[in-house]
């Protein structure tokens, strides 16, 4: 048996969550698995191992175990599912196993001994319908592991970070909930993001307007001119390289990406969609604000699709070497600002 390598050594390995066990978690994993084998990141999976196709697997009792197993079979922290899965039916039962999945893996990267959180997809709705209190993942690791900052959102795909400045709620509740000291906020959360998790020193943050043509003055909506932008002043004046508001419709064109690191959209979809139109096999949700390290692949659970081989792994491979990249820069910038632990 082969010692690790140097890579494998340097970073505990990651936690992947098994997610919605009807969806397409189980063989995204054994997919991206047969892909990073040779080369990693390693990682693990915890949940049930009847949900990996026809893939080498092996129980492991903790991430310690994970470097020399994940050459030749998939590791796995087994937590069994109440019922079998039937793949595209998802069954309120399992919930409690999908939520328990989550809670191992934030516990173990806040021990130390795993190195990021890496999730698959959840359905919503089902866990909603089994006692879930939170709207999704983001808030939920918020309560699990807390940092110094509000959990922000951040979309990444092949040329483009996004920040959504509301998320989980309906288009009318976003525009309510809008204000200075929100746009302030998850501004400046989103900037110490980029430096720590990143490592951009000086990140350009580039600021959607609510309004066609931001507002246009005026005369197509006030958000723009008395919300927004007294917002990007203030942010300005603490020395963030926040600029806008941009018309939403124009700044995403592949010239006006070249001019900021990231683009922060003021409701769900006018963060999300440009990334998913960009990226969508690639795209990985980041959390930024939480005293750990969290990625996601940047789609659903595929409910039309699972159970028949086709599904692309695409996303979640970019979401574990996201992941790990992530938590290599976090380790750097820790040194820098504090010295070695």
């Amino acid at each position: 048996m082969t010692d690790p390598s140097p890579f494998q050594r340097a970073l505990p390995p990651l936690a992947l969550t098994m997610g919605e066990p009807a969806g397409i978690g189980g063989e995204i994993a054994a997919k991206a698995w047969s892909a990073l084998r040779q080369n990693g990141p390693p990682f693990f999976l915890i949940g049930d191992p009847g949900l990996l196709p026809g893939i080498p697997w092996q129980a492991v009792e903790g991430p310690e175990d994970v470097p020399l197993v994940f050459p030749r079979a998939l590791p796995i922290m087994p937590l069994l599912l109440a019922r079998p899965a039937r793949p595209g039916f998802p069954d309120a039962a399992n919930a409690s196993a999908t939520i328990d999945a989550i809670r191992q893996a934030v516990a173990l990267t806040v021990e130390g001994r795993a190195g990021a959180v890496v999730t698959n997809p959840i359905q919503k709705a089902t866990l909603k319908a089994a006692g879930f209190p939170y709207p999704g993942h983001t808030e939920f690791l918020a309560d699990l592991a807390p940092g110094e900052g509000p959990p922000v959102m951040l979309l990444a795909a092949a040329g483009l970070r996004t920040v959504p400045v509301t998320i989980h709620c309906s288009l009318r509740e976003a525009i309510e909930r809008l204000d200075q000291a929100l746009i302030i906020r998850i501004a400046r959360a989103a900037a110490a993001g980029l430096r720590q998790d990143f490592g951009i020193p000086a990140p350009r943050l580039a600021v959607a307007g609510l309004n066609p043509h931001a507002g246009e003055e005026g005369t197509m909506g006030t958000e723009d001119r008395d919300i927004v932008a007294p917002a990007i002043e203030v942010l300005q004046a603490d020395g963030i390289d926040a600029r806008g508001p941009f018309p939403a419709d124009t700044m995403f064109t592949p010239h006006a990406r070249e001019g900021y690191d990231v683009a922060l959209g003021l409701y769900h979809d006018q963060a999300l969609i440009p990334v998913k139109t960009l990226d969508m096999a690639g795209g990985v949700n980041v959390t930024l604000g939480l005293s750990i390290v969290r990625t996601s692949p940047d789609h659903g659970t595929a409910l039309n699709i699972a159970g028949k081989g086709i599904a692309d792994p695409g996303s979640l491979i970019a979401a574990l070497r996201l992941a790990a990249g992530i938590a290599q820069h976090r380790r750097h910038h820790h040194h820098a600002t504090q010295g070695p632990s």
